[in-house]
């Protein structure tokens, strides 16, 4: 009687190392654009979270004094706020906060938060700055349907 020998292919084969890489190709496209978008979010995040000390520093100006503060010296701040991605943050003449970003979001880049007194109480209104080069997609939902020019 003849026998006959089985042959076990092992490995893959062209195909299928093709597809996986098509695979891959796929899901890079798609995560790639959604993580840089998540990087710019996250620098938005750190000028916020860097406004939020300046804020209060307007607020107890204003509770003190009962006007708004008109530089960061007169709201009793350093002048030079940075932080990794932001280029500076500080307050205008009518007491808002001009936050100005550098590369990391886009040069240009501008939020202003604009302070207003109302029933004892101070309320924050976020609106991004007409000339400023910043895409809503990376602003938090409360600042992207206002748009604002700073006080000179």
């Amino acid at each position: 009687m003849l026998s006959r020998t089985r042959i076990h292919q092992q490995g893959f084969t062209l195909i299928e190392l093709m597809i996986v890489v098509a695979i891959i190709g796929i899901l890079s496209a798609v995560a790639i654009p959604a993580y840089q978008d998540y990087t710019k979010r996250a620098h938005v995040s750190e000028g916020l979270n860097m406004a939020s000390g300046v804020k209060a520093a307007v607020t107890e100006y204003y509770a003190s004094e009962g006007t708004w503060p008109t530089s960061n010296e007169s709201a009793g701040l350093d002048n030079t706020l940075q932080g990794n991605a932001v280029t500076s943050v500080s307050v205008q003449n009518d007491g808002s906060i001009l936050i100005t970003y550098n590369i990391k979001v886009a040069s240009g880049a501008q939020l202003l938060l604009q302070p207003s007194y109302s029933n004892g109480a101070i309320q924050w209104k976020c609106a991004r700055v007409t000339t400023s080069t910043m895409k809503a997609k990376f602003l938090p939902s409360n600042c992207r349907n206002h748009t604002a020019t700073p006080s000179p």
